[in-house]
């Protein structure tokens, strides 16, 4: 029942998200739109400068928190857990 609860949230912030997407800066769509293919190759490379690194540090970041989440687990598993009871 609540995994069914969550994906009916989920679902519902999709919906209410979709509206949203369209939506662009009316400065930035003009420029773009009066300009040239060269500014136009200039604005798309600036586009991929600005997402492509902190993409790889996204996902950097999940790939050492899943790594250390497996390495703490192994430790509890086989029982070399320490022991602070004296």
């Amino acid at each position: 029942m609540l995994s069914l609860a969550r994906f009916a949230v989920l679902i519902i912030l999709l919906a209410i998200a979709v509206p949203v997407l369209p939506q662009t800066c009316a400065l930035c769509y003009t420029q773009a739109a009066s300009s040239g293919a060269r500014f136009i190759g200039a604005l798309r490379n600036g586009i991929l400068i600005l997402i492509v690194p902190p993409m790889f540090m996204s996902i950097g970041i999940t790939w050492l928190a899943y790594r250390k989440r497996n390495h703490f687990r192994e430790e509890i598993d086989s029982g070399e857990s320490e022991s602070f009871d004296e």
